[in-house]
């Protein structure tokens, strides 16, 4: 968030992460939550060409919490039809900014789509809409590269952490051709992608990821 922030030229100056992460478990203890999801959203407050007004802070913070959200254990996937603009000055940041996300993973829905594949402006294999796309080739995990227009995610972190994993520049093609394929996220973990259009693809090396991940991330 502190690198995003900066790309944003949003200050956050007055806050610390040792007084963020106090409020973050302070909200969790008041709404009650065992098992769900929160979010950290910084909001710009200063004066701009825009909107010029005063305010006494610059930037403001907001904690929200939900209860985890009902999803397949095997997902559906098809090809988008609205790419990612890799060379957009928001591509790579986590922002509030998800319309076209929304819209790409509505189109997928209306066909009958679990969750939309979305590609760049150059046909490279990018993200999903909600969520970042890992597959498995010959028992080698692979990811698009940050440079196709995808998001740093916290979950694909944890895995670039803890596993040996090739970031790369892929068309379809390749994709198409892989043993198996897994999105990531922070509000659904690890899931299985067991069809892409009419294709599908196994899931015995994602189950171990996933039950992996599971136990990593059961007391978090």
């Amino acid at each position: 968030m502190q690198d995003n922030s900066a790309k944003l030229n949003i200050d956050l100056g007055d806050f610390d992460e040792e007084t963020v992460k106090n409020n973050f478990l302070q909200i969790i203890l008041q709404n009650k939550i065992q098992k769900g999801r929160a979010r950290l959203t910084f909001f710009d407050e200063s004066a701009s060409g825009i909107w010029n007004f005063e305010s006494p802070q610059k930037t403001s913070l907001l904690i929200t919490t939900a209860d985890l959200k009902e999803i397949k254990n095997e997902l559906r996937l098809s090809i988008s039809p609205f790419p990612i603009n890799s060379k957009s000055p928001l591509a790579g940041i986590k922002s509030c900014n998800y319309l076209e996300n929304f819209l790409a993973l509505e189109e997928a829905k209306k066909r009958g789509f679990d969750e939309a594949l979305r590609l760049n402006e150059k046909g490279e294999v990018a993200a999903a809409s909600m969520a970042n796309i890992f597959w498995l080739k010959n028992k080698k995990i692979l990811t698009p590269a940050l440079e196709t227009g995808c998001l740093a995610g916290t979950t694909r972190r944890f895995l670039l952490e803890n596993f040996s994993i090739e970031e790369k520049f892929a068309d379809f093609a390749e994709i198409n051709l892989a043993d198996e394929i897994f999105l990531t996220s922070a509000g659904i973990g690890l899931k299985s992608v067991r069809k892409v259009d009419e294709k599908c693809f196994g899931d015995k090396i994602t189950a171990k990821l996933q039950r992996f991940f599971d136990e990593q991330t059961a007391d978090f």
